[in-house]
């Protein structure tokens, strides 16, 4: 199972996707493996044209680059719908349908496929540079508070004179 975050827009698209080579298997049934990733999706890594026809149920595809960046979306697949086949990609992640407009994906986007580890230690670090700015920002805003109350204390009162 592997989670898939959006870099990008910093939205998840599948907590639990199902990691697969091909839809292709011994028996040639992949109907199960397509029910089972009918939750939350599957990624397919070994991409070729068997893709072509469309899904058991209504699903979106992401086609992704050797990078895991989006190159050519498909929202709404339905059932038996045919696709352009698609060469140029290096993996396809099929989720179910609405995924791309909920999560607003874009071609360009980069995702992050990994397990849900790698994805906690990804969100500490952006939790890390977070703490990090705000720590900053509040000691520069706290020096220029400083700086401001000692440039009023250090005013000189200059009486009026009566003339």
């Amino acid at each position: 199972m592997v989670c898939v975050f959006n870099r990008t827009r910093e939205s998840f698209l599948c907590l639990s996707a199902i990691a697969a080579g091909t839809l292709r298997t011994p028996s040639g049934d992949f109907r199960g493996l397509r029910e089972v990733a009918r939750e939350d999706g599957i990624w397919l890594t070994a991409s070729t044209g068997v893709y072509a026809v469309g899904t058991l149920f209504p699903a979106d595809r992401v086609y992704l680059d050797r990078r895991n960046r989006v190159i050519h979306l498909i929202e709404h697949l339905d059932p038996l719908q045919m696709v352009p086949v698609r060469y140029r990609q290096a993996s396809m992640l099929e989720v179910p349908a609405r995924t791309i407009y909920s999560s607003r994906t874009r071609v360009g986007d980069e995702l992050l496929i990994c397990s849900a580890e790698e994805v906690e230690t990804h969100w500490k670090r952006i939790r890390e540079r977070l703490q990090e700015h705000v720590h900053d920002r509040g000691q520069e805003r706290s020096r220029e508070r400083s700086g401001t109350q000692a440039a009023w204390t250090k005013q000189e009162v200059i009486p009026c004179s009566k003339g």
